[in-house]
């Protein structure tokens, strides 16, 4: 079985935990291709085996690849979707950041993860992605998101407005910091900070947030995601902050926006005992009663 492994940087707090990943891979008989810049971190500190390879970007990920391991927490994980993209290789989240809502494989949890992959006896959770359009070039080829959209404000301008219209028919003028358009996966993100709803991983939906609105009768609002959303920005300031996930660009009132359902979807590795519910309630504590 041929994997790729992405990290952002080593932590030598993990060491450890990265050495016996290294060893146990090569020893299960993978073949593994490790990102460039990882590889030669992994090589000042640690022992990596001479059948490791090296990949730098998505167009090194031929089609034998049957699966990319995220070591990190979420933000690594969203990082990943540069390197997959439409090439249908489901992503292993391996958590050694912090909390860990979709990197959810536990490190104590590896032997199992691994395993699982050989045999063929995990899931393929499917996540869809948001899409930007523009009329001008944003984000080059990777104009889409896992988790979220959003427009905000630049540094410390006052609040904009933001027009907003579903397939062409107005919604709402939203004054605000800004705006946020998330998946389903995205509601237990931002989108959550900022009091929208939750929405299970299969929803078929998009939930328009607003960031800090300023007349508080507005509330998110929850729509079909075959919608295509497009936005008219105003304010004081010349430019605003455009958003996927933990990605920026800078735009101004030049700039023609929409968002709608990506054409492609993401699949998470998942193991069979692990399910959505399950992990709202280990990560968020979800239903927890804080009087016991």
């Amino acid at each position: 079985m041929t994997v790729a492994l992405y990290s952002r940087q080593l932590n030598v707090r993990h060491a450890v935990f990265i050495q016996k990943l290294l060893h146990t891979l090569h020893d299960r008989g993978f073949q593994t291709l490790v990102h460039a810049p990882y590889y030669q971190q992994l090589r000042e500190h640690l022992e990596v085996p001479n059948s490791f390879r090296t990949f730098s970007n998505h167009k090194d990920l031929h089609q034998h690849i049957e699966c990319m391991f995220s070591l990190g927490g979420d933000g690594t994980l969203l990082d990943t979707l540069s390197f997959v993209r439409d090439y249908k290789i489901p992503v292993l989240g391996i958590n050694i950041g912090r909390l860990g809502f979709l990197a959810n494989i536990g490190k104590e949890e590896i032997d199992s993860a691994l395993e699982a992959l050989q045999k063929g006896s995990y899931v393929h959770d499917r996540r869809s992605l948001i899409e930007l359009d523009s009329n001008k070039p944003l984000f080059g080829n990777v104009n889409y998101a896992l988790n979220e959209f959003a427009i905000h404000k630049k540094d410390t301008s006052a609040m904009i407005t933001i027009h907003a219209y579903i397939n062409g028919e107005f919604l709402n003028s939203y004054w605000a910091d800004g705006l946020i358009v998330s998946t389903p996966t995205g509601s237990t993100g931002y989108s959550l900070s900022c009091g929208g709803p939750i929405l299970t991983p299969q929803s078929a939906s998009f939930v328009v947030t607003p960031i800090a609105p300023h007349n508080l009768n507005v509330r998110p609002i929850v729509v079909p995601d075959d919608s295509v959303i497009s936005f008219e920005i105003e304010g004081r300031g010349d430019n605003y902050l455009c958003t996927l996930d933990s990605r920026y660009e800078t735009i101004d009132n030049s700039f023609h926006i929409a968002v709608k359902k990506c054409a492609f979807n993401i699949d998470l590795v998942r193991l069979a005992d692990h399910n959505f519910l399950n992990t709202l309630t280990k990560k968020l504590h979800w239903g927890s009663d804080s009087r016991n």
